[in-house]
């Protein structure tokens, strides 16, 4: 058992003082005490706040963050986009994806994400082909998950074809595909990987209406009955325009017709909704994952979170591409989004005198922790012991007390005022540096310095 004590932490009863955390050796939270003296508890200087739940990450695009930023001869796109992406993972060995992924993960700690939802479709060698091991590469992300500390929840991916209709992959995608049967042994061998991993949970990704058959869907969603199932909907316009041609209707309005929805699902981006779409996927208990800073750097557009919101429906953040990774600047962005859209100040709450920052904040929490399918989110009893803690002395923070901690955070002075980390219990975050950084960050700068230069 260890026991931390904090001067201010953000219970789900609210702000409390003096209080003692204990947590067992499973990493989970045994005790949560307010008003207690320190006694033996290691004492942590700051405010903690539960840690955020990352629940969409693509880690090997973090090694691409850049190369995507020149216009091309024709207006770009997120399609145009995707060429890069594809030329960029062409050349990816296993240690590279590690390497790549271990800094994202330290990034994300560092930045207040404890957990990441790894929506993970780079299966394959570079022709193609499985690996002697066909979970090669998912061991990997358990291993940068490992190495960092960071909890995970893994996502395979399925992903059969090159777009609607059936279409053939193209020279891209083609470490991405399988066949139902051998997605299914792929994610027996990733159940066991995940399950050497403490703090790890597992789930289904089909990739997207246009990537797997309608009844590949309905057979994954059959066959993997249980756990989180993520896919991607409603991201481009093309996508949607491209759906209604081949199946008769828009993404989220089939998935809602066709899939049940239910609080299993997470419809990753959502963007592009009509208004009776947006109140049938906020009633059904999914969970849309807005990833707001790669939705703008892509130019998908904006989400329908106002609507959304009214209707009492429940959303995440993601990191998506990894372009710039931090907690509070996520969150900041999808606010400033639904200002620039409707015109308007404090959209993303729904009660007078409600502080915005700790709107975003907690719903974010609950909508990431019930997409990753795990206890993380609460400072409570059974959940896991993930914390991240602001520096109470940071100059920003000066006469702030309460909601305004958040406020500062998500509107002001960001991921710069974590200064500790604790993930399932164990300090990994320390004066704002994960404990690894230095070796980490090495295997990183070497990784890319080659990519780019071969």
């Amino acid at each position: 058992m260890r026991a931390y004590h904090f001067g201010t932490a953000f219970l789900p009863s609210g702000w409390a003082n003096d209080v003692l955390i204990e947590v067992g050796d499973d990493g989970m939270i045994a005790t949560v005490s307010p008003n207690r003296p320190q006694g033996a508890a290691e004492r942590v200087a700051g405010i903690a706040l539960p840690g955020m739940p990352n629940l969409h990450c693509h880690a090997f695009q973090k090694g691409m963050a850049g190369l995507a930023e020149r216009r091309g001869p024709v207006g770009d796109s997120f399609w145009t986009w995707r060429e890069v992406m594809y030329r960029f993972l062409s050349a990816l060995t296993p240690d590279d994806v590690e390497a790549i992924a271990a800094y994202a993960y330290i990034e994300m700690l560092e930045a207040g994400f404890t957990t990441v939802g790894e929506f993970h479709y780079l299966h394959h060698d570079p022709a193609g082909r499985p690996y002697a091991d066909i979970g090669e590469m998912a061991a990997r992300i358990a291993a940068a998950s490992s190495a960092t500390g960071i909890g995970l929840t893994l996502l395979p991916s399925l992903y059969t074809y090159g777009g609607f209709g059936g279409a053939a992959p193209n020279s891209g995608q083609i470490r991405f595909i399988n066949p139902t049967d051998r997605f299914v042994t792929l994610m027996e061998r990733s159940r066991a990987i995940v399950a050497k991993l403490p703090g790890a949970a597992i789930g289904i990704a089909p990739h997207s209406l246009r990537a797997v058959s309608t009844d590949q869907l309905r057979e994954a969603a059959a066959i993997f009955a249980e756990g989180p199932v993520h896919i991607h909907a409603a991201e481009q316009t093309k996508e949607v325009d491209d759906c209604v041609a081949s199946l008769g209707a828009r993404p989220v309005q089939w998935l809602l017709d066709e899939m049940g929805l239910d609080r299993r699902w997470c419809l990753i981006h959502a963007t592009h909704m009509t208004e009776d779409e947006t109140a049938r996927l906020a009633s059904s208990g999914a969970v849309a994952g807005l990833c707001p800073l790669t939705e703008g750097s892509l130019g998908d557009g904006i989400f329908n979170g106002e609507t959304y919101l009214a209707a009492h429906g429940a959303f995440g953040i993601g990191t998506d591409s990894n372009i710039q990774i931090d907690a509070p600047a996520e969150l900041r962005q999808l606010e400033y989004s639904q200002r620039l859209k409707a015109r308007a100040r404090n959209v993303m709450t729904t009660t007078e005198g409600e502080s915005t920052g700790r709107s975003l904040y907690t719903r974010a929490l609950a909508g990431g922790s019930q997409a990753l399918g795990q206890s993380i989110g609460v400072l409570a009893p059974g959940y896991r012991a993930d914390i991240a803690v602001l520096d109470d002395n940071h100059p920003d923070l000066a006469g702030a007390s309460g909601d305004m901690v958040l406020d500062v955070m998500v509107f002001s002075a960001g991921r710069g005022l974590i200064r500790t980390v604790i993930a399932s219990g164990k300090p990994v975050v320390l004066d704002g540096r994960h404990h690894a950084r230095e070796a980490i960050a090495k295997k990183y700068r070497d990784t890319v310095s080659r990519l780019a230069n071969s």
